[in-house]
């Protein structure tokens, strides 16, 4: 019970600082690929007893299988974006169900677990924090890719879509616990996992940052009579869009981790299934912040969109009210532009003085008036 004590220490990498990225080293392992290997297999390793079996050459993925029938073990084999003819080998030689060959080879799935005879089929969504200096309109916030995984009795594959989410770093955190890789394919579906989801937490707490930069921004009073001009309302709803694909990785995998965490299955060793439970709290948790920053953001935009609102009508309010004060020489100077003989006044030395006087203490009238009520 000791090794698993420390599952959580072996598999689970240091949490990286907020906004900082996640993306992992995307490089294959630096072999030289037997020309019967699939250009798609990233590494193909055999584990017997938690440890690796070194090799004078690397594997194919059907020689790796004979060895695990002959000798025991289990074999790990990583794919980038394999193609049909590429994966159609594999499939056949460890009996993979077609509908779920289907789905690795295509992509674009939705998180999922599926249960077939002989295996788990395993859909995660991974994402990745995409830095930026400043928040835009075009600003794109969240990268996401895909990590399938095939969990069987003796092997276990993983098909990764997308230029982040690598599981080199993971492999090698394993292969350094043989007590942990000892417990089978299962440890290795639950640190894959717990990686991701780790991930996730990551990446919440840097989108929280732009949220609140943004609500800042918002909340923050105008220079003009304390009332906020607001901000582009173009990148509140990019952010939001980035958030709910975020909430589309988060969401659908809750019943797949509390499945794993919470019915008995063959192919889950009961020591490893137990640790599924802490990768589905976390789980929940990140759900819940997704959800709240959704409703965060609305509530933003809403009062992003009323301040803009405020504030069109305070500039048409002054409008309005210095057309009232300037109506007033207008229409005094209109009636003095009559081309009349006998006009009042035009006759008087002081006529001229006293028009202007009136009309300056009129408009001056109007003035205080309009900004003692809060017009001006």
């Amino acid at each position: 019970m000791s090794m698993i004590r420390d599952l959580r220490a072996v598999v689970r990498p240091t949490r990286p600082s907020l906004r900082k990225s996640l993306r992992a080293d995307t490089g294959a392992y630096d072999t030289t690929r037997d020309p019967a290997t699939p250009s798609a297999v990233v590494d193909c390793a055999v584990y017997r007893d938690g440890a690796r079996m070194e090799t004078p050459r690397p594997l194919s993925p059907q020689e790796a299988m004979r060895q695990v029938r002959r000798d025991g073990g289990f074999v790990w084999i990583g794919l980038h974006e394999p193609t049909e003819a590429e994966f159609a080998g594999i499939a056949s030689e460890f009996g993979l169900h077609p509908l779920a060959v289907e789905d690795a080879v295509q992509a674009h799935q939705r998180p999922k677990l599926e249960r077939y005879d002989d295996s788990l089929f395993t859909v995660f969504k991974t994402i990745h924090y995409v830095e930026h200096d400043q928040l835009t309109a075009n600003s794109e916030v969240v990268e996401t890719g895909e990590v399938m995984c095939f969990t069987g009795r003796d092997f276990f594959i993983t098909v990764r879509h997308g230029g982040q989410g690598s599981l080199r770093a993971l492999r090698h955190r394993l292969q350094d616990d043989p007590e942990l890789l000892a417990k089978g394919p299962s440890a290795v579906l639950h640190a894959i996992a717990d990686h991701v989801v780790d991930g996730y937490v990551a990446v919440a707490d840097a989108v929280q940052d732009d949220i609140d930069e943004v609500e800042t921004e918002v909340f923050t009073p105008g220079r003009r009579g304390g009332v906020s001009r607001g901000v582009d309302s173009a990148r509140i709803y990019q952010l939001k869009r980035e958030v709910l694909e975020f909430k589309r990785a988060v969401s659908p995998l809750l019943r797949p981790m509390q499945l794993l965490s919470e019915r008995p299955m063959r192919l889950v060793d009961p020591d490893i299934q137990k640790y599924f439970r802490d990768v589905a709290d976390h789980l929940a948790r990140v759900q819940e912040q997704v959800v709240g920053f959704d409703e965060l953001l609305n509530s933003i935009l809403q009062a992003n969109l009323a301040q803009a609102s405020v504030a069109q009508n305070e500039d048409m309010r002054k409008i309005t009210s210095w057309a009232a004060i300037i109506a007033v020489p207008t229409m005094v100077c209109g009636v003095y532009g009559m081309n009349f003989k006998y006009m009042p006044e035009t006759h008087w030395r002081f006529g001229y003085p006293v028009i202007m006087g009136i009309t300056m203490v009129i408009c001056l009238g109007i003035h205080r008036t309009l900004k003692r009520n809060g017009w001006l």
